[in-house]
């Protein structure tokens, strides 16, 4: 296999291209929060459906002011007033309530006085004809795209849905995602440590960052640096992703490749040009997309973040995958970046992006505490304090 440096770009997309479509299914609009639409979401209904006063008031018609009007019934949202107004004629309206016929205007009560039956203008009054009134079809007209196909179902998009009239909705299914670590030195988090033992973390670590996609985690625990065990490990897989981490590199208790490969399965690619995280491994098992992130922390990090989740939103739909980027100012210098794409934590204090002091990739810490990570492209030139760089925000 060819060892040399993949770059970040090419990786991801040879990454995509092992990924298989999954089927759509419809389901209600309460479990479909998060997930990626199959298909354009196009309204059912108008929205409003009628014109609505759009505040407290009186309906009249805008040639009548400035009245006296009299006061021939009451519009409230639900309750519409059944007939029209005539001259000089009005209708108690509350928002959202449907305008009577014959009304163009609703005159609103901070500016009306009322005697009895009789409505007298106590203020400027509305400046134009319509004022204060919700036009039928303002939001949306029935056949209306409401929901592009590919886009995800955010909170805002689930109630346009419902409004539009869907009370379902076409998604891909969810994903079935299994994490394994592997090494002898691993333990549980919590269990007792021996000498030379390491608290597994990469698996809640892992489990955490797909918390908000609509993925199944099978977590398949830790595997010892065992071939025989990695290999059964791996045939018994059944996933759509299978994510391992640690065991990815060529020292001698690397299994991963070798048993990925005993198990019927194949390696597409490894080795990717980007700090922290260049021994990435990428291939197929039994149909399931095969992950070999590295078993630092930090580098399994930075690979999830910038493949899994990704491959994640390809396999689920998604129209644009990726991680959202955003402009930062430095707070400090920077130097010139070498032939690897890096990836730096950095924390962001008063509006300006600062880089951790020491980027070695063993040190959690200054992950738990960084905002974002700061790209810098193979051979960036050295900025300074002031300028614009580009990150990619956590949050």
């Amino acid at each position: 296999m060819n060892t040399a440096l993949i770059p970040v770009a090419e990786a991801q997309t040879r990454l995509f291209a092992l990924a298989l479509p999954v089927a759509a299914e419809t389901v209600p609009l309460r479990d479909a929060a998060g997930r990626w639409v199959a298909g354009d979401i196009l309204a059912l209904r108008t929205q409003p459906a009628s014109d609505l006063s759009a505040m407290d008031g009186y309906a009249i018609r805008f040639a009548d002011l400035p009245g006296p009007f009299t006061l021939t019934g009451e519009s409230a949202a639900g309750r519409p007033f059944a007939g029209a107004i005539g001259t000089r004629e009005t209708v108690r309206i509350f928002t959202g309530a449907a305008m009577p016929g014959g009304a163009d205007t609703v005159l609103i009560q901070e500016e009306a006085a009322r005697e009895g039956e009789r409505v007298l203008l106590s203020g400027e009054g509305p400046r134009g004809q319509g004022g204060n009134v919700r036009r039928k079809g303002l939001d949306f007209a029935t056949g209306d795209r409401l929901i592009g196909e590919g886009e995800r179902l955010t909170p805002a998009r689930i109630a346009v849905a419902a409004t539009g009239g869907h009370g379902a909705l076409p998604v891909m299914r969810r994903l079935r995602v299994a994490i394994v670590a592997t090494g002898d030195e691993l333990v549980a988090p919590g269990a007792p440590l021996g000498v030379g033992a390491l608290p597994e973390s990469n698996g809640a670590m892992l489990a955490a960052m797909l918390a908000d996609l609509p993925v199944d985690v099978i977590d398949l625990g830790i595997l010892p640096d065992r071939l025989d065990t990695t290999i059964a490990a791996f045939a018994a897989v059944d996933a759509d992703i299978l994510v391992t981490t640690g065991g990815a590199s060529v020292g001698d208790h690397d299994l991963v490749r070798p048993a990925l490969e005993a198990a019927g399965g194949s390696v597409d690619f490894w080795r990717i040009a980007l700090r922290p995280g260049k021994p990435m491994m990428a291939g197929r098992l039994n149909g399931a997309v095969v992950l070999g992130l590295p078993g630092n922390p930090v580098s399994a990090f930075v690979t999830a973040f910038l493949f899994l989740r990704p491959l994640i939103a390809t396999m689920s739909g998604a129209l644009d995958p990726f991680p959202r980027t955003a402009t930062a100012i430095l707070g400090e210098d920077l130097p010139a970046n070498d032939r690897r794409q890096d990836y730096l934590r950095a924390a962001i204090h008063d509006g300006r992006a600062f880089a951790s002091g020491i980027q070695d990739s063993s040190m959690l810490l200054t992950l738990a505490r960084a905002d974002c990570l700061i790209v810098r492209a193979p051979h960036a030139p050295a900025l300074g304090a002031g300028e614009a760089v580009e990150i990619l925000p956590f949050a």
